[in-house]
């Protein structure tokens, strides 16, 4: 007990924020052994998700001691790159924020940290989704920025994700230099922390952003389509609505219980569209609104608008809506770009379907995979859409590099249009889909675990006796993705690449394992590939896919311990 206590002890004298303070202190005269423990055991890693984590007191929680330790860091490390650089004027560093806890106190630290260490700074105008962030740098040729956001995490929890400049997230060798001078940080009395002397970006910013979400759609396109949309109690709400009136769309009907951000998030267990029973009160509105008209589509971004998810009317299911995977909106949005004639580059990630892929080859452009996260995908030369299944969508990578749930609901509600006009559906263009390229079937096999040894320990599980056969199929290639390729810098994952089987109509398939790089989740991606003669043969093309998927999971899970 002495070392923990000794060093909460020292945390205390230097503590800048009252709350954690007074937290601190009462767990120190309890004598809370454990809890203390858990605190001071190490501090929280800067990596390239940035830092992440519970808001308290101590070095593995996020507070203020740790976000100006990181502001502090992250500024020297910019101030070096200026010295190497020819620009006599200091760089801009934009700040953002969404609606959690300590958000707007993590962001103002921020920005007094980055004036104070010579450099300008630059807070958005209000608490606003990520990809304003992100078109913000590139708008004003920042040298870096900061949004200070758990995006779906739990209410107890809040987030550091940096930008350099050209508004793409860090990758490695960037996010180790950072951290370096994270660690380099002395005593807090000694970072310079003046209380004015930054600036607050008006609104000419957020029109810029809206009038750039327009470019998105084709003049003159069909914009009659009702949606439903909700904010997760998030900050995505007026934003997305703008960008809707704006472009010409009817206003989305909001969520009303969840449009307004709260940093409590009381209606969802997890602010994350994905999330069982996330929906819940968004298909009840759509079935609510829709006694009067016929609601299209529902919309949901996550708490911080990055991402986007969709649903589709469904009368088989006891809601009523069907949530459309990350990959079929993947593969729509693939397919409406296509079709608007779009150059460049197509991109997903290795834990991705590969529909987009085919979709790419077919119409003629080159295609690319990358490691997960659009601090990869971002990366991609000359990239005109990417996206990852987990509801991230870049359709206007020269306005903002990183995933986009407002730009994606725009894009979404423009093909849902012009598939009304002509009597279809976008189930109906999946189904297209499936036809031409193949039924490519996706699902998840996601564990959450409070001891994270215990994804450790089914890592080396399946590295020390990889599976040799799963669902039936047998594994051609197990690939060990810590080793790195040609095309893939290294990353903790593993990569099974299945046989096909004529007999049960499968073409091929797929398994990728890897932690979470954001939640203490362990995380497997399953895809099987099913030929389809024609329409008719479809239901049973999906009857046989969801079979081999649950057998996935079944003798995945076994494989793993899990």
């Amino acid at each position: 007990m002495s070392e923990p206590i000794g060093r909460a002890r020292a945390w205390l004298d230097e503590d800048p924020d009252p709350e954690t303070r007074e937290e601190l202190a009462k767990l120190i005269e309890a004598g809370d052994g454990e809890e203390l423990s858990a605190r001071f055991s190490g501090t929280l890693q800067f990596g390239t998700a940035g830092l992440r984590g519970e808001l308290g007191a101590g070095p593995m929680r996020m507070n203020l001691a740790v976000v100006i330790r990181a502001a502090a860091g992250l500024a020297a490390y910019l101030r070096e790159r200026e010295q190497h650089g020819t620009d006599s004027a200091p760089g801009l560093v934009v700040v953002g924020y969404d609606a959690r806890y300590k958000s707007y106190d993590f962001a103002r630290e921020t920005a007094s940290v980055m004036t104070g260490a010579g450099l300008r700074a630059a807070l958005l105008p209000g608490p606003l989704p990520t990809p304003v962030l992100a078109f913000a740098i590139r708008e004003l040729g920042a040298v870096a920025g900061v949004m200070v956001t758990a995006s779906h995490n739990p209410p107890r929890d809040n987030g550091y994700k940096v930008y350099l400049g050209g508004g793409s997230q860090i990758v490695p060798p960037a996010d180790a230099q950072i951290a370096a001078r994270i660690d380099a940080v002395g005593p807090l009395a000694g970072v310079p922390r003046p209380a004015s002397g930054w600036d607050v970006l008006d609104g000419d910013l957020l029109d810029g952003y809206l009038a750039r979400t327009g470019a998105v759609l084709t003049e003159g396109s069909p914009r009659g389509v009702r949606v439903v949309h909700t904010a997760l109690h998030g900050v995505g709400s007026a934003t997305l609505d703008a960008a809707f009136r704006r472009a010409g769309f009817p206003a989305p009907v909001q969520v009303a219980g969840q449009a307004e951000p709260d940093p409590d998030f009381p209606t969802v267990a997890f602010p994350n569209p994905e999330e069982p029973g996330a929906m819940d009160l968004a298909f009840a509105t759509a079935r609510e609104a829709s006694a009067s008209e016929p609601v299209d589509l529902v919309i949901a971004n996550d708490p911080d608008a990055d991402r986007c998810a969709v649903a589709v009317p469904d009368a088989t299911s006891a809601e009523g809506w069907r949530m459309l995977r990350g990959d079929e909106v993947g593969a729509l949005l693939a397919t409406h770009l296509v079709h608007k004639r779009a150059r460049g580059t197509f991109a997903s990630t290795i834990v991705s379907s590969s529909l987009v892929s085919r979709i790419a080859r077919a119409a003629g452009l080159p295609y690319e995979e990358t490691l997960t996260g659009f601090k990869w995908l971002a990366r991609v030369e000359n990239l005109r859409y990417g996206y990852e299944e987990a509801l991230g969508y870049c359709v206007d990578p020269d306005g903002v590099r990183d995933k986009d749930g407002v730009t994606a609901a725009l894009l979404v509600a423009e093909l849902a249009a012009e598939l009304k006009q002509a009597d279809r559906s976008l189930t109906d263009l999946l189904d297209d889909l499936a036809v031409k390229h193949g039924l490519h079937a996706t699902d998840q096999l996601s564990v959450r675990v409070e001891d994270l040894s215990l994804i450790s320990a089914a890592m080396r599980r399946l590295r020390s006796d990889p599976p040799k056969v799963l669902a039936g199929l047998s594994v051609l290639a197990a690939e060990d993705l810590a080793e790195g390729s040609e095309s893939l810098p290294p990353t903790d994952g593993l990569r099974y690449r299945l046989a096909g089987d004529p007999e049960a109509g499968v073409e091929q398939a797929r398994v990728v394992v890897r932690p979470s790089g954001t939640e203490p989740k362990l995380k497997c991606y399953l895809e099987a590939v099913l030929p389809v003669r024609d329409q008719a043969a479809l239901a049973g093309a999906r009857s046989r896919a969801a079979t081999v998927l649950a057998a996935l999971k079944a003798d995945l899970a076994a494989a793993a311990g899990v």
